[in-house]
C-alpha cells in the first residue's frame, strides 16, 4: 500500500468517524491468484502504523461466495446478463481502428457486445466453442446518473465506458462489481468513500443494485494523489509505499498531517487520526488531486 492509498484510508475514517459511523475492513481476495495472505497482513500493518482502527473482525469476500453466486443466478434468471467466450485481445481487436496495433491499446476499451444474444446458456457457450465463458451484464442505452457527495452529479452512458461487463469470470468465481455490490449489500455499507477513478465503477455498480434491490450506499470520489511529474501514484510506485516510508524513518504523525493539509484541515495537533475528527469535513478537501512530493 502507498500513500495514495494511506490518504483515502485517513479520509474514509475521518468520514465515518467525525458522523459516528463504523469501519468494516474488508479483504477483497475473490481473484485467489493474486490474494496473498501476507499482503493482507501488510495492508493491517500499515493501518496499524497510521493509528486506525475498525468495527468487527476482518472480513474475507472469499467466505461468502454464496451470497454472490446466488446473485449471479438472480441475474441469469432475469435475463440480464448472458455469457461470453471473447478473450482480451479479441475485445481489443474488436476496439481498434485498422490501422492500429491492438496489442497497444491500454486502458478500458469498449466491449461491441459480439457474444450478446449467441447462447441460451454458459453450457452451450463452452460446447459449441471450446472455451471457457464469462457472463456480462448488458448496460442499458440511457445515461447512469451517479449523485457524488463530494463531486455532485455525473452522468455515464455505459456503452461507452466499457460496455457490457464480466460479473462472473472464467473460473466461476465472481468477478470485482458483483463482489463489492453484493458484500455492500450484506454489511450493510452506507458510504463509500475511494479515490475518483472508480467513478465510472460506481454507474456500473448502481445498475448491478438496482437490477437486484439492493440500495445504493452514498458515494464519495475524491481526487488521487499525484507525484511532482504529474502521474498518478500507481501500485508500482515502490518508493511511495507505506513500507518503505516506514523504514526510512517517516512517522506517522507526519503523514497524517500531510494528509489533513491535503483534506484542507487548517489544525494540526499531531495527536493521532482522532484528534483531527472535529476539524474533518469533505467539504472542506480540495477537488484538485494531492501532491505528494
Amino acid at each position: 500500500m502507498h500513500v495514495g492509498h494511506a490518504r483515502s484510508f485517513l479520509l474514509a475514517w475521518w468520514s465515518a468517524r467525525s458522523q459516528g459511523g463504523e469501519i468494516i475492513l474488508r479483504i477483497e481476495d475473490l481473484d485467489q491468484a493474486r490474494a496473498k495472505d501476507e499482503w493482507a497482513r501488510g495492508i493491517q500493518e500499515d493501518l496499524a502504523w497510521l493509528g486506525l482502527d475498525w468495527d468487527g473482525d476482518v472480513v474475507l469476500q472469499s467466505e461468502h461466495l454464496d451470497e454472490a453466486l446466488a446473485a449471479a443466478a438472480k441475474l441469469v434468471s432475469a435475463g440480464q446478463v448472458y455469457p461470453c467466450v471473447c478473450s482480451r485481445r479479441e475485445v481489443r481487436e474488436a476496439a481498434s481502428a485498422p490501422h492500429e496495433d491492438p496489442s497497444k491499446l491500454w486502458g478500458e476499451v469498449n466491449y461491441p457486445g459480439t457474444c450478446r444474444g449467441l447462447f441460451s446458456s454458459i453450457q452451450e457457450a463452452e460446447k459449441s466453442t471450446g472455451r471457457k465463458a464469462t457472463l456480462r451484464f448488458m448496460v442499458p442505452h440511457e445515461p447512469i446518473e451517479v449523485h457524488d457527495a463530494f463531486l455532485g452529479r455525473r452522468s455515464y452512458a455505459l456503452p461507452d465506458h466499457g460496455g457490457d461487463f464480466v460479473v462472473m469470470r472464467r473460473d466461476a468465481q465472481p468477478a470485482y462489481q458483483l463482489g463489492v455490490v453484493v458484500e455492500d449489500a450484506r454489511l450493510g455499507v452506507t458510504e463509500v468513500l475511494r479515490g475518483d477513478d472508480l467513478l465510472v465503477s460506481a454507474a456500473r455498480q448502481q445498475v448491478l443494485q438496482q437490477a437486484l434491490g439492493f440500495p445504493t450506499p452514498k458515494w464519495i470520489h475524491v481526487p488521487l494523489v499525484r507525484g511532482l511529474d504529474g502521474d498518478r501514484l500507481a501500485k508500482r510506485a515502490g518508493s511511495t509505499s507505506l513500507a518503505k516510508l516506514r523504514d526510512e524513518g517517516l512517522q506517522p504523525a507526519d503523514l497524517i498531517a500531510w494528509v489533513a493539509r491535503s483534506a484542507g484541515i487548517k489544525e494540526f495537533p499531531g495527536e493521532g487520526p482522532a484528534s483531527y475528527l472535529s476539524a474533518f469535513s469533505i467539504q472542506n478537501v480540495p477537488k484538485a488531486p494531492a501532491t505528494w512530493d
